[in-house]
């Protein structure tokens, strides 16, 4: 699996979690680096033809994955490469090798992860022209990101692939045969996912959206509240996001890492409660058009996807079919 989220937390926002913690918790992660599968791709291949001129493509991993794990992002690099011969292929690596890059993918500042990846985007003479965008799970909503800070190289199609653009609010299932890393992050955000402490040094708090405490998500969080305009209204944003050609978002039916779901079509829990969910039309931020997200959308460059199965596992063969038709 590449990403460690999922359902539902409670809401205990105000004691800062046992600093202790952040040794064991790393040391544990250290032994679950290389846990098998982290991505389920099935069946044979399926042929593509004719792809002169073919788009850049970069591609960000999820949680708990690297940019070159050969079970998931390698695999996923190369079925690309297969099917849309002569394409270009850049598998995002956050840090200087697989081992510090899965690391980074919990505890290092997704804004400065962001800032990492513009400038790398920027450096590569393949991008010039411009570039389409792959994200899986935690991936794709630091893509967006990317798209909406940073508009040269110019990002034309973003998918996501279970990315959570609402955030999360619980963490039920881990990557891997080992608990004890989810366990203690589990812990930490149910204690102080709003704290200075740990909005810097874990991942998971900085998209962790608690509708029972809006005011403190939106004062607190470090990158969602900022990316879904919360706070402000940066136009900036909104006018960079409106440049992609599509906004591709798939939902897995069975997924039980992401909770709620409809946060992989941005959607989410109704403010004020946990129980009861809204769409992304139903949303204030949509409403009221924040985001551009409304406007998109009239424009047909929302594609909202769904499939059977659980966080990230299709076939290759649905993948070949749904995915890759936006990439031509």
């Amino acid at each position: 699996m590449l990403l460690l989220i999922g359902a539902r937390g409670r809401a205990a926002m105000m004691n800062r979690p046992n600093i202790a913690n952040w040794s064991k918790m790393t040391d544990v992660l250290l032994g679950l680096l290389l846990v098998a599968p982290v991505l389920l791709v099935t069946g044979g291949p399926v042929s593509v033809k004719d792809h002169n001129g073919t788009t850049p493509l970069v591609i960000w991993h999820g949680m708990g994955d690297n940019c070159c794990n050969p079970l998931s992002m390698g695999a996923v690099k190369k079925m690309l490469e297969e099917d849309i011969p002569g394409i270009h292929v850049l598998s995002l690596m956050v840090g200087k090798n697989m081992i510090e890059d899965t690391e980074n993918g919990f505890f290092k500042d997704v804004n400065e992860q962001v800032s990492m990846v513009c400038s790398q985007l920027a450096q590569d003479p393949h991008l010039k022209g411009g570039y389409n965008a792959m994200g899986f799970s935690q991936g794709a909503q630091f893509l967006r990101a990317v798209a909406q800070r940073c508009p040269s190289p110019p990002m034309k199609t973003l998918i996501s692939v279970g990315g959570q653009h609402q955030g999360v609010y619980g963490l039920p299932r881990c990557p891997g045969e080992s608990s004890t890393v989810c366990d203690l992050i589990r812990k930490a955000l149910n204690n102080g996912a709003y704290t200075e402490l740990i909005q810097k040094h874990l991942v998971q708090a900085q998209y962790w959206h608690d509708p029972l405490n809006d005011d403190l998500y939106k004062k607190h969080s470090l990158f969602l509240a900022d990316i879904n305009q919360e706070r402000v209204v940066n136009e900036t944003y909104k006018k960079n996001l409106q440049l992609l050609e599509k906004f591709v978002m798939v939902k897995f039916l069975q997924d039980s890492m992401v909770d709620p779901v409809d946060s992989e079509w941005f959607g989410f829990l109704k403010s004020g409660q946990a129980k009861e969910t809204e769409t992304l039309q139903e949303s204030v931020l949509y409403k009221e058009d924040r985001l551009g997200l409304a406007a998109m959308d009239a424009a047909g460059k929302l594609v909202f996807l769904a499939t059977q199965g659980d966080h990230l596992q299709f076939t290759r063969e649905w993948f070949s079919q749904n995915l890759l038709p936006y990439l031509r």
